[in-house]
């Protein structure tokens, strides 16, 4: 059988966007001609790929597990044929997805979106937050670049810290804690909530406390910073966060910002990509970007 890299690239873009108008789109053909090659790779696997359910399409089991795998010899292809040529932001066509919290993706998204719309006019960028559980998607090519607090140990996983924020306290202008000294006595004395994406009820400050011979009371966990800023906006609740990356959030509910009694250490800023991308000018670029425009939007992160 004589292999049509043709039909790769059309059934990555299928799997990747889950229609035929937005495998069309990406490929810059026409709706009939996308469905046509979907029959013929439909006849060519014996599998459906994807199926109607309703009015979206889903992929069906083989396509799930072919999926990650037709993404990288695509793009093993494409480095392969392309090997030398010169990064063309103009005419780069691509999709890029990244991941990191809700209250980073609120400050990064403004100007990075922007910017990247600007300088690579083709290119689509899909900006999600974590789930409650680590994932894989890294390694399978679910995420192009992940943004958080840890370094992966996985040795496919490249790593790059790029800096450092702080945890400050955050609290409406009414709340009794809005003036006067907060030392760990009346901070311990008050209502808290936490930002968890796995809804824990504790975190290191509570083991400090802990430590001191002082427990706070938490009355909830929730795992968004926007909806646990909001919530503090209208209650009589603390709340602690690295300041630099919520401080968009922070200055749009008009929150009062304290220094935070508990001696927690600097929260670290990480990159992560898979290493198939090292020598991908692309994804180079694109880091470039998103450390550009964190740098920006985030003047508060202290360097590495």
């Amino acid at each position: 059988m004589q292999l049509d890299l043709n039909l790769l690239s059309a059934l990555d873009a299928l799997l990747e966007e889950g229609s035929v108008a937005g495998a069309a789109e990406r490929l810059r053909l026409s709706s009939p001609a996308v469905s046509r090659t979907l029959g013929r790779l439909r006849r060519l696997t014996g599998d459906e790929i994807l199926v109607r359910t309703g009015r979206t399409m889903t992929p069906t089991p083989y396509a799930l597990a072919i999926r990650e795998r037709v993404h990288e010899l695509v793009r093993d292809a494409e480095a392969v044929l392309m090997p030398s040529r010169t990064l063309d932001l103009h005419e780069l066509d691509r999709t890029f997805t990244l991941q990191c919290h809700d209250a980073l993706a609120t400050a990064l998204a403004p100007m990075l979106l922007t910017e990247a719309a600007s300088r690579a006019p083709k290119v689509r960028i899909r900006l999600l937050t974590e789930g409650a559980s680590d994932t894989d998607d890294l390694r399978h090519g679910r995420v192009d670049l992940e943004i958080g607090a840890d370094r992966s140990d996985l040795p496919e996983i490249r790593s790059e810290t790029i800096g450092h924020d702080r945890f400050v306290l955050v609290m409406s202008p009414e709340h009794p804690c809005a003036e006067g000294e907060i030392d760990q006595e009346r901070y311990a004395g008050q209502t808290h909530i936490l930002v968890s994406r796995r809804g824990r009820l504790a975190d290191p400050a509570d083991r400090i406390l802990s430590e001191a011979g002082r427990r706070r009371r938490v009355v909830a966990a929730v795992g968004s910073s926007a909806i646990a800023l909001h919530a503090v906006s209208r209650g009589r609740h603390l709340l602690t966060v690295p300041e630099a990356v919520c401080r968009p959030l922070i200055d749009a509910f008009g929150l009062v910002v304290r220094p935070l009694p508990v001696p927690l250490p600097p929260l670290p800023i990480v990159f992560s990509w898979h290493e198939r991308f090292d020598r991908d000018p692309a994804h180079a670029w694109l880091r470039a970007e998103v450390s550009r425009a964190l740098r920006t939007t985030t003047p508060g992160i202290s360097p590495a």
